[in-house]
This record gives structure tokens, sequence and C-alpha cells, in this order.
């Protein structure tokens, strides 16, 4: 997609332009986070970088987030989504979620994957259920990549 979406509901807004993303904000929030404790900048720019990304605006304060790693035709995986404790339960993370769903990118995908400890009920409003054959998946995981030896 050459263009940045764009979208509006009152005072707050989602963005998918990078050139909007706060990275200051982004570090503060995953950096305490239980996904990504310790994440540096520097990764979360690197991730950024390659990513889909939609910023959750209330006027010009970011107050939320949500990433797709993507190859734009065949699979995506959604990471790093939150809406700020003060901005919960106002339909924000709903809305959040339709615009990163209906994002032109990423339709039609054969394979849209998420891990989550705790928000299941959110994603499966959007058709995500859990693993249809977990036996075939399989992962690397490094839970303390990020903490300071």
């Amino acid at each position: 997609m050459d263009g940045c979406l764009e979208q509006h509901r009152g005072e707050f807004c989602i963005s998918s332009d990078p050139d909007r993303l706060d990275l200051a904000s982004i570090h503060d929030y995953l950096s305490k986070s239980y996904w990504s404790p310790e994440i540096s900048t520097e990764v979360i720019k690197r991730a950024i970088e390659g990513s889909i990304c939609f910023g959750l605006f209330h006027g010009p304060s970011q107050i939320g987030f949500a990433r797709v790693i993507t190859d734009r035709a065949t699979f995506a995986y959604l990471c790093d989504v939150y809406v700020l404790d003060a901005y919960q339960r106002q339909g924000l993370g709903t809305w959040l979620m339709e615009v990163v769903i209906s994002h032109p990118d990423l339709r039609g995908l054969r394979r849209f994957v998420l891990v989550t400890r705790d928000a299941h009920r959110l994603y499966e409003r959007f058709g995500f259920l859990p693993l249809a054959r977990p036996e075939g998946y399989m992962e690397l995981h490094r839970p303390n990549i990020y903490s300071k030896y």
C-alpha cells in the first residue's frame, strides 16, 4: 500500500503513518509490559521499521499501539497491542482491531496469528481462535532476551 491509513472517531485518531508514532511513548509502555520487559528503544525502532504499525492518538498524544509483522500476501503476526489504562473500557481496543483487520495490506491472508495471555475475548470477536493443530507449531522462545545481565 502506498498511502497511510488514518481514521478518526471524535477526539481520537488511528494512523498507520510511521512518522506519527511516538517512539518514546511506545518504549515506555512496552519496556514495562509482560511480553517485552526491558526491551530497548533501538529494538523497538527496528521492529517498527519492519512492520505495519498503528498508533492510537488522543489529540497529539499516543495512547495505544498495534504492530503487524507480515509479508502482505499470505501471513501476518499481530503483536505489541495496547491501550493505556486510563483509556480502556471506551471501545478503543475494539476500534483499533477493526482498523487493523480492515487494512488493505492485511486482507485475504491465509494465516493471521497472535499470542495473548489475557485478551482472548477481544480477539475472538475478530475471528481469532485457539490453534486448530497446536502440535504443528514450534517456537524458539527466549523470554528474557531483553533483560540486562
